[in-house]
């Protein structure tokens, strides 16, 4: 039975599609729940009392995928009186009223700039016995006041923006996230020293566009410095950040990249095409040479930097020669990796009304190709690592087989995936004393286009804060670190929405 008994709980789950940020704002939604007395339901369980779809709307396939789930619950729901579905995230933004047209079982839809009001609309539907919909067109204040229940014991994302300034031609998100906001430099600070009293040794700084960062309050560097005072918090051993983008670059990010030690050196930064006049028609304000001569840059002060980046073929116009340019510059910039997508129309985008879209079958051999291109580079790269030493931050849920082969999965310093054995030299296995949080070091034996083999025993292994918190099952809670825009006067403490997808 889904309804909880008298008394009880009520249990949720929260399914999320999309990207950093999207996972990030159901780590607030959790969090919300929770503080609203709901608890997590089990994996397992079928039947919770509400489920929570947190949306992406980058993809074309993003309406088929919510719908067709939102049918298959349909009769779930039927047969489970009380049990609630909400709908939110960008695809919510986008459709709004229309999800409840289409799915006249779903209880509440709610906006990217108003996550805050989850636990108030679910229960104004329970009462109503009527479906909630509240869209908001911006957000008052930043989504960090938010309280937020964390996935991970030693990872953590923190948002430093929301929202984008460019005007991408395929991208639908500044519409449904909106202009960017930036937050203050002190509260960031704030929420990534509470992380790592927590435990946490990982944060991934997270923004539409990570290097704009500053623009409201007119520093174009402040960015750069962020990265430095990152680097003065005793504890935390590794930051990342996602995604900056080639327009906005600056010679300040390498040099606090370099010698800032717990800044790691990888480097995700989009590409989208290596033809110039498919940039152009993107309306992405920076050219191939402009992305190479950054990448040459960061290799020469970081030669051992990991780069991976974004890749889109077939957009309307695309000719054999352009793609052939961006053929060209992906084995110019030897990535470690590359998120490669076909083009997916999006109504409601100058793209999507572009003379010159290409037939479907254009664009998969277009795409099979870039694939094998990006794989043989990858692959290679990943081979020059073979003998090498690498620290691991073990992770959960990496490496698919682990249980079957005996290994263990973390993330090395660079991004990269390893797969590491666990037995000790004398044949013992120290599966039961790595725990995720820990540090190993461990020798790589085998490369393949996506991950790394180290199978000898771990050169290395010490336990951490993190570990200890794994082992005890507890997982960072961080409660709304009180937070505001950093426009003049007294901001207002509302709660509010999350961060925007980095697909740029």
């Amino acid at each position: 039975m889904t309804t909880a008994a008298a008394g009880s709980p009520r249990t949720y789950q929260v399914r999320t599609y999309g990207c950093q940020m999207n996972v990030h704002d159901s780590e607030r939604i959790s969090g919300l729940l929770e503080q609203a007395g709901y608890v997590r339901a089990p994996q397992a369980d079928d039947t919770p009392d509400v489920v929570v779809f947190n949306t992406c709307a980058v993809r074309e396939n993003a309406d088929n995928r919510l719908y067709g789930n939102l049918g298959h619950l349909r009769p779930v729901k039927d047969k489970h009186p009380g049990m609630q579905i909400a709908v939110g995230g960008c695809l919510a933004q986008k459709d709004r009223g229309e999800i409840v047209r289409k799915a006249p079982w779903v209880d509440v839809v709610f906006g990217t700039h108003n996550i805050g009001s989850l636990p108030v609309l679910l229960e104004r539907a329970r009462h109503n016995a009527a479906a909630e919909v509240e869209i908001l067109e911006s957000l008052d204040v930043f989504p960090s006041t938010l309280p937020t229940r964390r996935e991970s014991t030693y990872a953590g994302w923190v948002s430093i923006s929301v929202g984008c300034n460019n005007t991408c031609t395929f991208c639908i998100v500044p519409s449904l996230r909106g202009k960017e906001k930036d937050r203050r430099p002190g509260d960031i600070l704030s929420e990534v020293r509470a992380l790592v009293d927590e435990g946490v040794l990982e944060v991934t700084l997270l923004g539409q566009n990570v290097n704009s960062y500053g623009v409201e309050f007119g520093d174009r560097y402040a960015f750069g410095k962020l990265l430095r005072a990152c680097g003065d918090i005793d504890g935390l051993e590794r930051v990342r950040f996602t995604s900056p983008h080639p327009k906005d670059f600056t010679d300040d990010v390498i040099a606090a990249m370099t010698e800032t030690p717990n800044v790691c050196h990888s480097l995700h930064m989009p590409l989208q095409s290596g033809s110039d006049d498919v940039l152009r028609a993107m309306r992405r304000s920076y050219r191939s040479e402009r992305y190479l001569g950054i990448i040459e840059k960061v290799r020469a002060a970081m030669p051992d930097a990991a780069i991976t980046t974004d890749i889109i073929v077939g957009f309307p116009g695309e000719t054999e020669a352009d793609f052939q340019r961006t053929l060209d510059v992906v084995r110019e910039a030897r990535f470690s990796s590359a998120f490669t997508f076909q083009y997916s129309k999006r109504p409601g985008t100058p793209a999507a009304t572009m003379d010159g879209q290409l037939p479907k079958q254009v664009v998969q051999e277009r795409y099979e190709r870039l694939i094998a291109t990006v794989e043989e580079i990858t692959w290679a790269e990943n081979k020059r690592l073979v003998g090498e030493t690498v620290e691991v931050l073990v992770a959960v849920g990496e490496g698919r087989k682990d249980e079957r082969t005996g290994r263990m999965s973390g993330r090395a310093r660079d991004g990269r995936l390893v797969h590491f054995a666990t037995e000790a030299p004398g044949g013992e296995s120290l599966a039961g004393q790595i725990r995720p949080g820990d540090i190993v070091h461990t020798t790589i034996t085998y490369a393949a286009p996506h991950h790394l083999n180290a199978d000898g025993a771990p050169v290395a292994h010490r336990r951490t804060r993190a570990g200890d918190a794994a082992e005890a099952g507890r997982s960072p809670r961080t409660p709304g670190v009180l937070l505001g825009l950093p426009t003049l006067g007294a901001p207002p403490v509302a709660p509010a929405p999350a961060a925007g997808c980095a697909t740029h």
